[in-house]
């Protein structure tokens, strides 16, 4: 993000198969047992959408289990990358954007954390990633977040300061809003009541804020060095973001996974980890899990995935992170799924998707 995270170029990566029959099972036999508890725990609770790289170089998206068993390709497509897919509310469609690989510039690689809502066509499909229908030029609809019934997308233009509201079915622009410093990473809250998105706010840098559809009106729920804000997916009165404290473990500082309430009164740690920064989370819809990524540096764009239970947070990792249990010495150290798949901005459904 600009000053706190570096622009994610597209950088090496674990390449993946195009496609997996064979279960991938997220845990070793010798691993933490309450991580193998957790792992049985959500084998079979809906899917997860990704996008990550391909051993051709592209970015595809991919589903799995929450466990990371089942994986499969769902795009397959080595000319051109796919990122940034999210589920409908009712886990029936998905929308994603796909950027040709030839169309990216050297200096402007076009798959970034930072940018990538703006870059390549936004493409609406089938859960199973079939009949995926182009619903623009390149660059049209930046931003694109599903309204809670699906019928509408609410867009996000930076330069013009504006938030603009569509129907899906006719293209019209059914609604027109400031953007309250709101510059990325827009999502429509499930009640559809509210907006959220990272915003440079009443000289604030770097922070998260909630916009009333109602009164218009902006809330401002964080405080310095913040991105990547989500709703809980099954309440509309709490955002999960990444949160960076300068001087955790070292000069820069570590990102951890915070939560706040919508009214931003209220704000708690849900996961930090020493030596990771913690970024793209998002909760399942019955809000009990939180799915993330870790990577080591900011400059990584997908890295590998882990998942958390919401009633167990906060997690602090590893116990002997004096730096940030000293702020949360209440903190409990686990447990934590790691997946054997790096994943960019993972989605979760419990609805169930059969193969093409």
């Amino acid at each position: 993000m600009g000053s706190f995270i570096s622009l994610h170029c597209i950088s090496a990566s674990v390449a993946l198969l195009a496609s997996c029959a064979m279960p991938v099972f997220a845990q070793s036999p010798g691993a933490d047992a309450g991580a193998n508890v957790l792992a049985s725990e959500v084998a079979s609770r809906g899917w997860i959408l990704f996008s990550t790289k391909t051993g051709q170089g592209d970015y595809d998206l991919f589903l799995s289990r929450p466990d990371g068993s089942s994986r499969r390709n769902l795009t397959q497509t080595p000319d051109a990358n796919e990122f940034g897919g999210r589920f409908s509310p009712d886990g029936k469609r998905m929308l994603y954007r796909r950027q040709s690989r030839g169309s990216a510039r050297a200096a402007d690689p076009g798959l970034n954390h930072d940018l990538w809502g703006t870059k390549g066509a936004l493409v609406i499909a089938r859960a199973d990633g079939s009949d995926p229908q182009p619903q623009g030029d390149e660059g049209a609809y930046p931003w694109a977040s599903w309204s809670s019934d699906g019928k509408q997308i609410a867009c996000l233009y930076k330069r013009e300061g504006q938030i603009r509201i569509f129907d899906l079915a006719t293209k019209a622009r059914v609604r027109e809003l400031p953007s309250r410093g709101i510059f990325q990473q827009l999502f429509w809250s499930p009640d559809g009541k509210r907006l959220c998105g990272t915003a440079n706010f009443n000289g604030q840098d770097w922070n998260i804020v909630s916009i009333d559809l109602a009164t218009g009106r902006e809330t401002l729920l964080s405080r310095a060095q913040n991105c990547t804000p989500d709703w809980f997916q099954g309440d509309p009165g709490r955002v999960i973001y990444s949160s960076r404290v300068a001087g955790l473990a070292n000069e820069y500082g570590w990102t951890m996974l915070m939560q706040a309430t919508a009214d931003g009164k209220s704000r708690t740690l849900v996961c930090g980890e020493r030596g990771r920064h913690l970024y793209y989370a998002c909760t399942s819809p019955d809000d009990k899990y939180v799915i993330y990524s870790r990577p080591e540096t900011d400059d990584r764009l997908e890295a590998s995935m882990a998942i958390v239970r919401l009633a167990d947070t906060p997690i602090i990792v590893p116990d002997d992170y004096a730096e940030l249990r000293s702020l949360y010495p209440n903190a409990k150290s686990g447990p934590v799924l790691h997946l054997p798949q790096a994943g960019f901005e993972p989605h979760w459904t419990y609805a169930e998707i059969g193969a093409k």
